[in-house]
């Protein structure tokens, strides 16, 4: 709960920042932003506070980031045809497996594609290898 929760919120601070960027009449705002209209600066860290707080860890370092891509790879190469969104999807993984959600079916969801559907062996392996290389302990 606490999770959806979360998510809602850093969901709306993205809406309002967004809409934030965009002039009277809709389009965006070509003039470089002044002081008085720059969002406050901390909105970057409050976004990864929530992550934080959502069980979302940072994102990799190189060395990591390679072990996360060998180890998904291992399982199905199809897993890592786009690597940043393999690493995202990761990460964001690690917070349904820490927030004791169904981490199976989530993995399924969220690293299907029209290419290839997980299946049920390989989101118990994706959880193994994501949960090992990349959530916090």
């Amino acid at each position: 709960m606490r999770t959806r929760i979360t998510i809602a919120a850093v969901t709306a601070a993205l809406a309002v920042t967004l809409v934030g960027c965009t002039g009277e009449d809709g389009s965006a705002d070509k003039a470089a932003p002044t002081k008085a209209s720059t969002p406050k600066a901390s909105k970057s860290v409050d976004y990864s506070d929530a992550e934080k707080a959502a069980g979302i860890p940072a994102k990799p370092d190189a060395a990591k980031r390679a072990q996360l891509i060998r180890a998904l790879s291992a399982i199905d190469p199809t897993l890592v045809t786009d690597e940043d969104k393999a690493v995202d999807n990761a990460r964001n993984q690690c917070s349904t497996i820490k927030g004791g959600g169904n981490a199976d079916m989530t993995a399924k969801a969220r690293f299907s594609t029209s290419d290839h559907k997980v299946t049920d062996e390989e989101a118990r392996k994706i959880n193994i290898a994501v949960s090992s290389v990349l959530c916090p302990n």
